[in-house]
């Protein structure tokens, strides 16, 4: 049950994270998922959240330190 708790988590952050970017109005980067139809436009930022989380990790392991 509780990896359900953490996997609605991902999804409202990525959801969240995705309609900064598209505010922001960044340049999608190759390995972006983009899908404009009419009014529905969804842009799922994977380059931008994996150098994210690499910054993150990196800066965590550097305060654990």
């Amino acid at each position: 049950m509780r990896w359900l708790i953490y996997l609605g988590i991902i999804v409202i952050g990525t959801l969240i994270f995705s309609q900064v970017i598209a505010m922001m109005d960044l340049e999608p980067l190759p390995g972006d998922i983009l899908y404009d139809r009419g009014t529905l436009h969804i842009h799922i930022p994977l380059l931008y959240s994996l150098g994210t989380s690499v910054v993150l990790a990196l800066l965590f392991w550097f305060l654990r330190r």
